[in-house]
């Protein structure tokens, strides 16, 4: 059974947490009793005068009550903040004075999206667009604003806002994320670790339980479509986040910068930072790349990738900034199993070493420490699971990733 707050009423309640601010406001939607309020922001919730009330929340795809308790002058809330079918029912002396059932049809909703993460959001938002066409509601998605322009030429039923803007009559809000510790069910109903990181969206808005994400390709669209570069090139990307993330394998790039420009191609670095260094790790752009790092507007990328044959990367945002350009993408990762990302036919992993530790249930991904590896680190076996992956591996991925395509840059 789920449990719920029963607290004093507070009308400008703001939660925060490492990964998101929840900007709770006032209740919104009235009712023909004077003093009881309720709205779907942040959960369901209710607020009753003092006296003899009672506040039930039922899940109605459950079929399941799962609050029922007296309540007196105060603002009843639900502790799960993901979507849930909700019907509302209020008592005062044991007899029903009004309920609701929740429907999102015509009204306005919010979908917020943590701001400084960029292939999280990609992932999620043909989820949100699920979700729209699904109840017919009037959505807002409150973003970055760079993404927010790029995404609504895709998006055009979508109104696209940027994070702190206020929204009149906000009926329901529905916050993404992963949230950690991973055991957190009040925002997300399952561990994001089991399935990939663009589902958790899916759940979190009650889209699909176990389906597999619909493609998240051909979202972000050219701004320009001129071809700058005559020459056939591929993009490439080598820095991350963290260095699990990075290919540790200290003749990969080199290796396959050189294949590629053998085959006929410019190979252009599009990561942000040429040179990247944490503590004592130093990761530099690929030897024989060219340098098309910088940072540069999002939507010059999107123009840049648009005209490349493909793409070779890792874990990491420009991957799906690639895939959805509708790029063919080689992944390169050890940290992260295959269903995590975006499917691609192009995925290169190495099973005879340690792999998949984002995955691992027993582990939890620590984004402060950039030379987490959380069984060997310190060790000759740290982030083996890359440094086994082969620039032979990934050059062979490439040849059938140009037969697939019908690829001969030299004849161009």
């Amino acid at each position: 059974m789920d449990s719920l707050e029963n607290k004093k009423i507070d009308n400008e309640n703001i939660v925060n947490n490492s990964y998101m601010q929840f900007n709770t406001g006032e209740l919104t939607q009235n009712t023909n009793i004077e003093g009881i309020k309720f709205d779907f922001n942040y959960g369901a919730r209710v607020v009753v005068p003092k006296g003899d009330y009672r506040v039930k929340f039922i899940d109605k795809e459950a079929c399941l009550g799962i609050y029922d308790a007296p309540a007196s002058g105060v603002l009843v809330t639900s502790n799960k903040k993901y979507f849930v079918d909700f019907r509302i029912e209020i008592y005062k002396q044991d007899k029903l004075i009004f309920s609701h059932d929740l429907d999102l049809k015509d009204k306005n909703v919010l979908i917020k999206f943590p701001v400084g993460v960029l292939g999280d959001v990609i992932s999620w938002i043909p989820y949100v667009e699920l979700f729209r066409q699904k109840h017919k509601c009037k959505l807002y998605c409150a973003m970055d604003k760079e993404l927010g322009e790029i995404f609504k030429r895709s998006y055009p039923e979508i109104i696209f806002i940027e994070t702190n803007t206020k929204i009149e009559n906000l009926y329901a809000s529905y916050y993404l994320g992963i949230y950690f510790p991973c055991s957190d069910r009040n925002h997300q109903p399952r561990d994001f670790r089991q399935h990939g990181l663009h589902q958790n969206a899916g759940m979190i808005l009650g889209i699909t339980e176990n389906g597999e994400a619909p493609q998240a390709n051909a979202i972000m669209l050219p701004k320009n479509k001129d071809r700058k570069i005559k020459e056939p090139y591929v993009c490439i990307a080598a820095q991350a986040s963290g260095q699990v993330k990075y290919w540790n394998n200290g003749m990969g790039w080199i290796n396959v910068v050189k294949y590629l420009k053998e085959k006929g191609y410019r190979v252009l670095c599009i990561d942000r930072e040429n040179v990247y260094s944490c503590g004592s790790r130093y990761n530099i752009i690929p030897y024989g790349s060219e340098d098309f790092t910088g940072n540069i507007p999002l939507q010059e990328r999107i123009d840049l990738l648009y005209h490349a044959d493909f793409f070779v990367g890792l874990s990491s945002g420009l991957s799906w900034v690639a895939n959805a350009v509708g790029l063919p993408v080689i992944l390169i990762s050890g940290f992260t199993l295959p269903y995590t990302e975006f499917k691609t036919p192009y995925r290169v992993i190495n099973y005879h070493v340690c792999n998949g530790c984002w995955n691992d249930m027993n582990v939890t991904f620590d984004h402060k420490d950039f030379e987490w590896c959380p069984y060997h680190k310190g060790t000759e076996r740290q982030y083996e699971c890359t440094r086994f992956i082969t620039p032979q591996a990934v050059n062979k991925m490439i040849d059938k990733l140009m037969i697939d395509h019908n690829l001969n840059p030299e004849n161009c």
